[in-house]
């Protein structure tokens, strides 16, 4: 089933809808939250337009009262949970498609973790064996030892791993997964990136060996300065790493000649909301080192520097176009 999303939706007011979806579906609202609640529909006609949507989505998937994200955002309204899910439910209604019933699952799989960052957020962590885990901006990782293995799980994100030397009369094979398959490294330093329908993983030392997870028989040793992506079922070709591949483990975006759309995504990946490019300016190319603790002084930066505006609709939506003559 494909959902299709109404045009023009702000992201905080389909935010807004689902929690006063949310706040309609507990059963508690009282008299005046409900007259605020038809306030703010009669407000502007976006606020009628993405109520009657997800009034539309909720008709047709039955199921999403039972989503995880649903029932933690309502049966703790003050939570870390609430607020998971009030975002998973915001790309349920406001994406499209069913699809999102199961990015529902890894959203709240992911604050269920063992490991996670926010948004924003980097991580250092040493496991039991001496292993060293970096986790990148919104990253969730799973930790499972066992007397036979040393496997980790990547949920989503990116993270750096430094493997440690498993010291036991038997030593323990260590396994780093994701969605896409499995990656065995042999002594070394490398980086996973779980990606939309790939895994991207990067070698910064030693040796790491690929088994996509419905491919049989398929598998490919990656070395020190190479990148390659893989699917479940095959490995790409194998790429250069760039020198600057690790700089987010130091908290910087290095670019290098790069396209300023593909800047401005991978800087995304480190604030809350939409950094969106207009399309006009998309291959304008820059080159720099910018602190990823400060988005919004990396933003102002472009400004000063290209021939862009930055205009923010809300914090949580900016646009970065041309600027103005």
């Amino acid at each position: 089933m494909n959902i299709g999303s109404p045009p023009g939706i702000a992201p905080n007011v389909a935010r807004r809808a689902v929690e006063w979806w949310l706040d309609l579906q507990s059963g508690d609202i009282t008299d005046s939250q409900r007259r605020a609640f038809e306030c703010w529909r009669a407000e502007h006609a976006d606020h009628d337009r993405a109520w009657r949507h997800i009034q539309s989505v909720s008709q047709r998937l039955q199921m999403v009262n039972e989503s995880p994200a649903a029932r933690a955002a309502l049966t703790r309204p003050r939570s870390r949970a609430r607020r998971a899910g009030v975002k998973a439910l915001v790309l349920l209604f406001f994406a499209g498609g069913t699809a999102w019933l199961a990015r529902d699952q890894i959203v709240w799989r992911g604050w269920n973790a063992d490991l996670r960052t926010s948004t924003g957020e980097q991580r250092n962590v040493t496991l039991a064996d001496g292993t060293r885990l970096t986790l990148n901006t919104a990253s969730a990782v799973d930790v499972r030892f066992s007397d036979t293995e040393r496997r980790i799980v990547l949920l989503r994100g990116e993270i750096m791993v430094v493997t440690g030397h498993d010291d036991g009369p038997a030593p323990r094979p260590f396994v780093a997964q994701t969605a896409q398959g499995v990656s065995i490294p042999l002594g070394t330093r490398f980086s996973l990136r779980q990606e939309e329908s790939t895994t991207r993983l990067d070698v910064c030392e030693g040796a790491v060996k690929v088994e996509p997870g419905r491919a049989p028989g398929v598998s490919k040793v990656v070395r020190a300065g190479e990148r390659m992506r893989f699917t479940a079922t095959q490995v790409m070709p194998i790429e250069p790493v760039s020198n600057d591949t690790a700089a987010w483990t130091q908290g910087m975006l290095v670019a290098s000649n790069m396209r300023l759309a593909d800047f401005l995504s991978e800087l995304g990946r480190y604030r809350d909301g939409y950094v969106r490019c207009d399309p006009s300016i998309a291959d304008f190319r820059l080159s720099g080192t910018y602190p990823l603790s400060d988005t919004d002084r990396v933003l102002n930066t472009l400004a000063s520097t290209l021939s862009v505006e930055v205009e923010y609709i809300t914090r949580y939506w900016v646009t970065v176009k041309p600027a103005r003559s």
